[in-house]
C-alpha cells in the first residue's frame, strides 16, 4: 500500500489491477457469520459489504475482489462503445481528507468486452453490472437497453447508472419525465431477458427535496428492485483540507459520508421502507456501515477507502458489524435496516 501510494492514482488503480488478474494479492479469511447473511431479489448475500462500481470497469477481477471478503461485487460502469474517457489527470487522492476526486467519463472497453470477460466466469458469488451512456450518444435509452440485453443474462444484478457528474447532460436524466420515459424503455429490455433480474437506479446525492421526491414516486411505481444511494457529490465541503480540493469531478470518501447518508435517510422515508437500499460513500468503519443501515441501507457498498485502509479494511467491518448488530440485540442485518427511521 504506501509503495503505491508513490504512484499517481490512476496508475495505481492500474497496477492494482494487473497484481489482482495475475494473481498476486492473496485471498483474505471470510468473515461467515449468520447475523451478515442476508437475501434480496432472491440472491443470498453472504455479508451486506460489496465493491462499489468503478474499481473494476470492464469486468476483469470480480471473483479476485469475492475473494477479499465483500459480500457482492458491482462491474462498470460500461457502456455500449469503449470510450477513452476524460483526459488525463483526471483521478487525485485528498490524502489529507481521506478523499478521492474522479472525473474519469465513463472509460472502458465496451459491453462486448465486459460480456467476455463476465462469460469466462464460473458464476461463484453475486456480481452486478453498472450501465452508463457513451459521452456523444444521441438516444441514452437505447444505450441502457443494449447493456440491459447484453450483460442482463450473465450479471446477477443491473444498475442504471444516470448520476455520475463527469457525463455531460448525465444527471439530466434524473429529472421526473426523463427518468420515467427511460425507466420504462429499460424494464421492456429487462422482460426481455430469459431470467429476470433485480433492476437498481444510482442516484446522485446533490438532489433537491422534490427530485428526491419525484424519484421515489417513479421507483414505487416502476419494476425498479431497489435504489443505490448515492453517487459521488459535485459539492465542495468547506471542511476539505487538500489542495487538490479545487479539482473538478465527482467527490467521494470521508467527506460524502454524512449528506449521502442524508439522503439515504430521506429516500428510506420516501418510499415507506418499501424499497432496497444500497448506501454507498463515505463508509470506512464498521460503526460508519452500521450508520448507513440504521438509516435504510440493506445492503452497503465502499470503494474509496480501500485506496487508504487497503484490502484488510474488508474484513474489519464485516466483524466490528456483528458485533455493533448483537450488542444492540438484532439477530440479522434485516432486523436493523431503517431502525433510526422506525424510532
Amino acid at each position: 500500500m504506501p509503495l503505491l501510494r508513490l504512484l499517481p492514482a490512476e496508475r495505481a488503480h492500474q497496477v492494482t489491477l494487473a497484481l489482482l488478474k495475475a494473481g498476486l494479492v492473496p485471498a483474505a479469511e471470510s468473515v461467515v457469520d449468520p447475523i451478515l447473511a442476508t437475501t434480496l431479489w432472491g440472491l443470498d448475500f453472504p455479508n451486506p459489504l460489496g465493491l462499489a462500481a468503478g474499481f473494476d470497469k470492464n469486468g476483469e477481477v470480480p471473483d479476485a475482489m469475492l475473494r477479499l471478503g465483500f459480500g457482492f461485487v458491482e462491474i462498470g460502469s460500461v457502456t455500449p462503445r469503449p470510450q477513452p474517457g476524460n483526459p488525463k489527470p483526471r483521478l487525485f487522492r485528498l490524502s489529507e481528507d481521506r478523499a478521492v476526486i474522479n472525473r474519469m467519463g465513463f472509460n472502458n472497453l465496451g459491453l462486448a468486452f465486459a460480456a467476455d470477460r463476465l462469460a469466462a466466469r464460473k458464476r461463484s458469488g453475486i456480481v452486478g453490472a453498472n450501465l452508463g451512456k457513451n459521452k456523444d450518444s444521441q438516444d441514452a435509452v437505447a444505450d441502457y437497453v443494449a447493456g440491459v440485453a447484453t450483460l442482463g443474462p450473465l450479471a446477477d444484478y443491473l444498475v442504471i447508472n444516470i448520476s455520475s457528474p463527469n457525463t455531460p447532460g448525465l444527471r439530466a436524466l434524473q429529472g421526473k419525465e426523463p427518468l420515467r420515459a427511460l425507466v420504462d424503455g429499460v424494464a421492456e429490455a429487462l422482460a426481455r431477458l430469459p431470467a429476470k433480474k433485480p433492476l437498481l437506479l444510482k442516484i446522485a446525492p446533490d438532489l433537491t427535496a422534490e427530485d428526491r421526491a419525484d424519484i421515489a414516486e417513479i421507483a414505487l411505481a416502476s419494476p425498479l428492485s431497489g435504489l443505490i444511494v448515492s453517487n459521488t457529490t459535485i459539492e465542495r465541503p468547506q471542511s476539505l483540507r487538500s489542495n487538490l480540493a479545487g479539482e473538478t469531478g465527482g467527490l467521494s470518501g470521508q467527506p460524502l459520508f454524512a449528506p449521502s447518508t442524508e439522503v439515504l435517510a430521506d429516500m428510506y422515508r420516501l418510499t415507506e421502507g418499501r424499497l432496497p437500499l444500497i448506501g454507498v460513500g463515505g463508509i470506512g468503519s464498521a460503526e460508519q456501515a452500521y450508520a448507513k443501515i440504521r438509516a435504510g441501507a440493506s445492503l452497503l457498498q465502499l470503494y474509496s477507502a480501500l485506496v487508504y485502509a487497503g484490502p484488510g479494511l474488508v474484513g474489519d467491518i464485516n466483524r466490528g458489524l456483528a458485533r455493533l448488530l448483537r450488542r444492540d440485540g438484532f439477530a440479522s442485518i434485516a432486523a436493523a435496516v431503517g431502525a433510526d427511521q422506525r424510532r
